[in-house]
């Protein structure tokens, strides 16, 4: 009963972390704690608002979902510095079903994809993201952030109406010269400049006092070209004139705890469950994807040398959207910006979350009358930058360096992404990628020699690797070819191979047969177990031809 008692206390820390560092929580760390939250939760407050409008949101979704995930994550992550919001991916994500059905669809979907990636957790199945490639995921990130920028260029530049595609974008602007207003643009370019100034300050959050204060200051960037945008868009306003186009009036108060939708109303329609994941097509499926995917790739890079619990992050991460879809939530993962935010201020434990979502709570409910004087161009501003280092080119550099096919998997997924959308460009990277690893299946390296022993010669197959049945038909016509010029007896050395399946044990059966036939035979070296069994369930007859061996001296 004692080890049972023990085993269900280990497996509890795991499954809700908090019970692991509470108990060894220091007073001393509450401090660094919370300026990292509060340091966080002002890169969070602007982000939020930004990337709800991207979803095509009113800007107090954005919002939503920065807090109760904020909350949620505190009880159920394992990585201290992770921070889990709304990102640019996922609201372009559901940027067309809000655009076709209204908001109650990015708040479903927030629950669905929470449910999937909990579903995916709980039976250990992320192991399946394994299939898709750095190329893939590089090209994938870059191709969003191409295509979330491109929707930026016309609010940057104060130009009217949305922008639906890459395309349309570009289009549109060329399209509209004359209506770009000229205060929006040097308002957001110079926004623009301001925030790459203060992201190359000098500063050190363990240096001189300057060097903190300069430190501070880039990380609150964010929300320093958003105050000042806001600050400048009011004076303006005091005085009856408004030269910058404005995000406008946001919802009031705190959202209502309720159920997620699962009907609603739009355009004089009534949609039932059925009628909205139907509508939200292959989104359903490859969010949770890629939202796992751009989760757990962030908790790695931050892990910070520690054992990361990958089931644990999913779980975490599913709760975090279930629960924030009870409070309007568009669809959350793990924040690059925000975590990288909250490692640099020091935070110690997932608590920092606790006052990022307490900041955040505040500015919903005391500062929604402000909000609705940011300039549309600011917004613009800090989003064109959060996407242009959303650009890995450092993996760029190294793909072409180490491997050219990798690469161009790596922008034959950006430009799929790009021109066909995310969810086809992301299917049209991993088929491109799997590609190259069937063939390998298929065609695995094997060496085939004709070597003399004491006068007699012999033909040795030595497979680099496990063998497989894509590759079994191929095998067995390369020795046989071989066999052909030389009538030698075969010898096949299976050290490197590990494991084998039915098909290749019943084609080397079919190789026996056929070389006999010749006068040749086969004998097998260096087998594994599992592949002495198999061959021997398959091909009886061939059990006497084992040796152990590992080359010629049989």
């Amino acid at each position: 009963m004692k080890l049972g008692w023990t085993q269900l206390a280990k497996y509890g820390k795991r499954r809700l972390p908090i019970l692991a560092w509470a108990p060894g929580y220091r007073p001393t760390w509450i401090l660094q704690d919370m300026l990292a939250g509060i340091t966080v939760g002002l890169t969070a407050i602007p982000q939020g608002i930004a990337y709800g409008i991207v979803a095509g949101l009113n800007p107090e979704y954005g919002l939503y979902s920065a807090f109760m995930a904020s909350f949620v994550y505190i009880f159920f992550g394992s990585c201290t510095n992770i921070t889990i919001g709304p990102t640019a991916i996922m609201a372009l994500m559901v940027q067309s079903m809000v655009a076709n059905y209204g908001a109650d669809m990015a708040v479903l979907i927030c629950f669905l994809k929470g449910c999937i990636i909990t579903v995916l957790g709980i039976f250990h199945l992320g192991f399946l993201l394994d299939f898709i490639s750095l190329p893939v995921i590089t090209g994938f990130t870059s191709g969003a952030a191409v295509t979330i920028a491109s929707s930026q260029f016309k609010p940057i530049l104060g130009i009217p109406g949305p922008s639906s595609s890459f395309i349309d974008s570009v289009v549109s602007v060329f399209t509209n010269l004359d209506q770009i207003g000229w205060w929006d643009t040097l308002l957001g370019f110079g926004t623009v400049g301001v925030l790459v100034g203060l992201k190359n300050l000098p500063g050190r959050r363990n240096g001189t006092a300057w060097q903190k204060v300069m430190w501070m200051i880039g990380l609150g960037r964010n929300a320093i070209v958003v105050v000042f945008g806001t600050g400048l868009a009011y004076a303006f306003y005091v005085y009856d004139m408004e030269p910058f186009r404005l995000t406008g009036s946001m919802g009031q108060g705190l959202p209502p705890l309720s159920w997620p939708p699962f009907s609603t109303e739009f355009g004089n329609e009534t949609l039932t469950f059925v009628d909205m994941v139907t509508g939200m097509g292959t989104t359903v499926v490859t969010m949770p994807i890629i939202s796992t995917i751009e989760h757990i790739a962030i908790a790695k890079a931050f892990s910070m040398g520690k054992s990361l619990d990958a089931t644990q992050e999913m779980l975490a991460l599913g709760l975090c959207n279930i629960c924030g879809s009870f409070v309007r939530s568009m669809p959350v993962t793990g924040s690059f910006t925000r975590t990288a935010v909250n490692y640099a201020s020091g935070v110690r434990t997932p608590l920092g979350g606790l006052f990022t979502g307490i900041l955040v709570l505040l500015a919903v409910g005391l500062l929604t009358g402000t909000f609705r004087f940011i300039p549309r161009a600011t917004l613009s501003g800090v989003i064109l930058c959060a996407m242009y280092y959303l650009v890995d080119f450092p993996t760029y550099a190294l793909l072409w360096q180490a491997k050219k096919v990798d690469f161009a998997i790596l922008i034959a997924t950006l430009v799929a992404c790009v021109f066909l959308g995310l969810e086809l460009g992301i299917v049209i990277g991993i088929v491109l990628n799997l590609v190259p690893l069937f063939y390998y299946s298929a065609r695995p390296e094997v060496e085939m020699r004709v070597e003399q022993i004491e006068e007699k010669s012999f033909i040795q197959v030595m497979p680099e690797e496990t063998v497989s049945f894509p590759a079994a038909e191929h095998l067995r016509n390369g020795i046989m070819k071989l066999s052909e010029k030389n009538s030698s007896d075969v010898i096949f050395n299976c050290k490197n191979v590990k494991r084998i399946d039915t098909t290749v044990a019943k084609n080397i059966k079919l190789l026996a047969k056929d070389l006999s036939v010749r006068g040749q035979e086969v004998t097998f070296t260096g087998c594994a177990e599992n592949v002495k069994r198999i061959l021997g369930t398959v091909a009886p007859e061939l059990t006497n031809r084992f040796t152990k061996d590992e080359g010629l001296s049989v």
